[in-house]
């Protein structure tokens, strides 16, 4: 954007100086309210008005982005204060896993059962099932 600002705004402003320089003549300015006349070369009017309009419209375009960076601030400030909330749930987490390996690690863990409760378990099954197709076909 800076670069596009130079390429139009640099001919331009040749052009206006090349202008200003140019015309040499005496001009005569009234200051109406105050009846005050004063005479100076043409040039130096130009370019005093050339500047006076460019920091007017400097000072405005400041003016009117006044609410965005108040705005900005506003949001610097939140993530700032989102960011060490962060870092502080960053560290509870971590904290909070490091408990949960103690934990498992002392998770007893379970018995398996031997080969003969399987097989006692399994005829029980069995003899459950017999016993409840029985039932159904009374």
């Amino acid at each position: 954007m800076g670069f596009i600002k130079m390429l139009i705004g640099l001919p331009l402003l040749i052009v206006i100086l090349v202008f200003a320089f140019v015309n040499n003549d005496l001009a005569t300015f009234n200051l109406w309210p105050f009846y005050i006349e004063i005479t100076v070369s043409l040039s130096v009017a130009i370019v005093f008005f050339l500047l006076v309009g460019f920091f007017l419209g400097s000072f405005f375009s400041w003016l009117s982005y006044m609410p965005l960076r108040k705005a900005l601030r506003n949001q610097k400030k939140e993530v700032k204060k989102l960011s060490k909330e962060q870092e502080k749930l960053v560290k509870e987490v971590g904290s909070l896993q490091e408990n949960i390996k103690v934990l498992k690690e002392y998770e007893p863990k379970p018995i398996k059962p031997s080969m003969g409760s399987r097989l006692k378990n399994l005829f029980k099954r069995k003899k459950e099932e017999s016993n409840q197709e029985e039932n159904f076909s009374l």
